[in-house]
């Protein structure tokens, strides 16, 4: 059985699915949540307003207090900022006039982690009114997205909230949310993308075995990203599985240097680099000690996918590993652009080398050109990040060019005795 086809309808997915949820222009959305609770209407804007009696009451508000300008709060946040600080945002609010009992709109004017352009669309009104069977509470976040992903962890993070809101004008305590990032929920969405991945790959004994690899390959790299996250002192890491898309590892606070930012994002190739000899020796063994080919080629279709998977996470695109840790290493255009189609070239070679047709290989770089294009724009911080030393940078490069080439030999050596024989 030939992984080319599935492995290219694998890939068209992934891209169409990165393109809805981080490039989609989406333009002005919003979200809007109402729920009706069993609690007088004051208790509930006490709760709700930055400046309200129990304004507290979540515990990721550290503080809710005025600011010296008039019509401003200041709120402090559990979350921390680069330093390792707990997070600061003023807020400028006005109250609404309306049919409603109490009503406000926010804006954020100013934020200790990211720049001021961050909040420039974001508007926020909160509402409490009177209605049959309690009280009405309606919130409303209006932002321009680009993509689905920030859209929807916001509805949720919002539902959350709510939640836990109603959970405390119950009891006085706030229910512990968050099970979707627990590891329990997380070895299921594990279970559940090894299921999505399988018809990729045939509805066959085989095909759950080489959808089962791909998912522990999508782990170990996920795991080279928490690694590098624990070691620039991150105090927590969680790793989160999106099924069809792969995973995601995620980190406590933002980056604090360029070469935090490159060495993170290397380092999910880079744990996996060092299995491929591993691979290629155990190939040898199970042939030549065992003379088991049938486990011989298991090894071979682990080491191409396991190759495969952190190649494509190499290429030089925004959103990409490979694609962070050239911006970090290169500080100039010039720069950018020659490591860029140096990678490029490299890749395309590797590609044609293993025998893909280069009518693909240049329709797959057009289409990965446009979706990074379309995908420039990010979050801005609202302090530039430590730059690197030159050594720091060295090392980044060296490290980058290094994981590019092993994986794209382990690609061509399994390539080449399970296809070219």
């Amino acid at each position: 059985m030939t992984l080319s086809t599935p492995a290219l309808i694998l890939l068209v997915a992934n891209l169409g699915l990165i393109w809805l949820l981080m490039a989609a222009p989406l333009g002005l959305r919003t979200i809007r949540l109402r729920r009706v609770l069993h609690e007088r209407p004051d208790r509930i804007w006490e709760a709700i307003h930055p400046l309200g009696r129990d304004a507290l009451w979540y515990p990721r508000v550290i503080s809710s207090e005025p600011d010296p300008h008039a019509g401003r709060v200041v709120q402090r946040f559990d979350h921390s900022d680069r330093r390792g600080n707990p997070i600061s945002r003023t807020l400028e609010l006005s109250e609404v006039s309306g049919p409603w009992r109490h009503a406000y709109d926010a804006r954020v004017v100013e934020d200790s982690a990211l720049d001021a352009s961050f909040w420039r669309n974001y508007s926020e009104r909160r509402i409490v009114g009177e209605t049959s069977g309690g009280t009405e509470l309606v919130i409303e976040q209006t932002d321009r997205y680009r993509g689905l992903a920030f859209y929807v962890f916001r509805f949720f993070a919002l539902r959350r909230e709510v939640d836990a809101l109603e959970s405390w004008l119950k009891t006085g305590k706030v229910k512990q949310t968050g099970q979707f990032e627990s590891p329990g929920t997380q070895v299921l969405m594990a279970v559940v993308s090894t299921f999505v991945l399988w018809p990729f790959f045939g509805l066959s004994a085989d095909g759950l075995i080489f959808s089962s690899m791909l998912t522990a390959v999508i782990a170990l790299h996920e795991l080279g990203h928490m690694a590098a996250y624990r070691s620039f002192g991150h105090k927590t890491v969680r790793m989160i599985f999106i099924p069809l898309l792969g995973g995601l590892a995620i980190g406590s606070r933002p980056y604090n240097s360029r070469f935090e930012v490159a060495a993170c994002a290397l380092m999910g190739a880079g744990l996996s680099a060092f299995l491929v000899p591993m691979l290629a020796a155990a190939h040898a063994t199970a042939v030549s000690e065992f003379a088991d080919q049938g486990i011989a080629g298991y090894v071979l279709i682990f080491l191409l996918i396991l190759s495969a998977f952190n190649l494509l996470n190499l290429l030089p695109m925004s959103r990409f590993d490979g694609g962070q840790v050239l911006r970090q290493v290169f500080p100039t255009q010039d720069g950018l652009l020659g490591g860029t189609f140096l990678v490029t070239a490299a890749i395309l070679w590797v590609g044609w080398r293993v025998g893909i047709p280069s009518q693909a290989l240049f329709g797959g770089l057009a289409v990965m050109a446009l979706l990074s294009l379309s995908n420039r724009a990010s979050v801005k911080m609202r302090e530039e990040l430590d730059d690197m030393t030159g050594g720091e940078r060295l090392l980044a490069g060296f490290g980058y060019y290094a994981a590019l080439a092993i994986h794209g030999y382990g690609l061509i050596f399994a390539c080449d005795l399970l296809f070219l024989r």
